[in-house]
């Protein structure tokens, strides 16, 4: 790791660990309100298969997490900030959470049928999203699935202070075309592009990306 690495990921620990609480009253539920979400969710959980192992790569709260484990799927998440970690803890007891990055990995490899990424790519540099794809594609059996989440556009928006807490941190957006692009070089192939419109009724300001994209074999 290097330093601007280190630097960067414990900004991001230090965001989320500051608006864990208000941040998972806020999203609670993103997925109750979100009807074409779900289906790609579902979608997602059935070309995985019943009872596939699958990783939710900075699961936040764990809300998404949840919804992939009442899917039928054998799911854990795992996040960088404790502060979230510990919401996940207390409001999903029955399922797993551990403490980790999405960089670096500690499993074996292809020991996966599924990685979701539900929106936690988007702090990262875009120099560094192949590396990022190509550790999602280790850990993944070849045919496994990779669901990425993602808003669209090319300048990132930075939040300063939310809730009044004294953090910052940029929220990058991408074009899917140019993510599935990295996806293929990572060795990845697209099953899946969804791009729906931002619900401005739910506070979302761009389009909303999913992609979903199978471990070459």
């Amino acid at each position: 790791m290097t330093a601007a690495d280190a630097d960067h990921v414990a900004a991001t620990r230090t965001f989320y660990d500051a608006v864990a609480e208000d941040y998972a009253a806020l999203f609670r539920d993103q997925l109750t309100v979100r009807p074409l979400d779900r289906a790609l969710l579902a979608g997602f959980a059935e070309l995985v298969g019943e009872d596939g192992r699958v990783a939710d790569l900075g699961c936040g709260p764990g809300v998404v997490t949840a919804h992939l484990a009442s899917l039928g799927l054998s799911v854990f998440g795992l996040d960088l900030s404790e502060g979230m970690l510990a919401i996940a803890r207390r409001e999903h007891p029955g399922l797993r959470f551990e403490h980790g990055s999405m960089r670096w990995l500690d499993l074996p490899g292809g020991s996966l049928e599924g990685v979701v990424s539900w929106y936690s790519t988007i702090h990262t540099p875009l120099d560094e999203l192949p590396a990022v794809y190509a550790e999602f594609r280790r850990v993944l059996a070849p045919g496994g699935h990779l669901l990425l989440a993602f808003q669209c556009g090319d300048e990132p928006r930075r939040h300063e202070h939310p809730w009044g807490h004294p953090v910052t941190l940029d929220f990058r957006r991408m074009r899917p075309e140019r993510v599935a692009a990295l996806l293929e070089a990572a060795g990845f192939t697209l099953v899946q592009q969804t791009v729906r419109a931002a619900d401005t009724d739910q506070g979302e300001s761009t389009p909303q990306a999913l992609l979903i994209a199978r471990a070459t074999e």
